[in-house]
């Protein structure tokens, strides 16, 4: 998972933001499930993840949609 740019953010529509943002909630549901049981090779990417989650609903609101 890579950090998602602010201005790449801006130019998605209101319905590419919902989809990103439940794929990321689910990638974030899958880190900490595995976090619990095994553990997980890379533990920032939970950082990142919650970061782009951010970034995604600001450029939805600041969107007024």
């Amino acid at each position: 998972m890579q950090k998602l740019d602010y201005k790449e953010v801006s130019g998605l529509s209101g319905k590419e933001i919902d989809a990103k943002v439940t794929e990321m909630r689910r990638a974030i549901f899958d880190m900490n499930m595995s976090k619990a049981t095994s553990g997980i090779e890379k533990p920032h990417q939970l950082k990142i993840a919650k970061k782009n989650i951010a970034k995604l609903l600001t450029a939805k609101k600041a969107k007024g949609e």
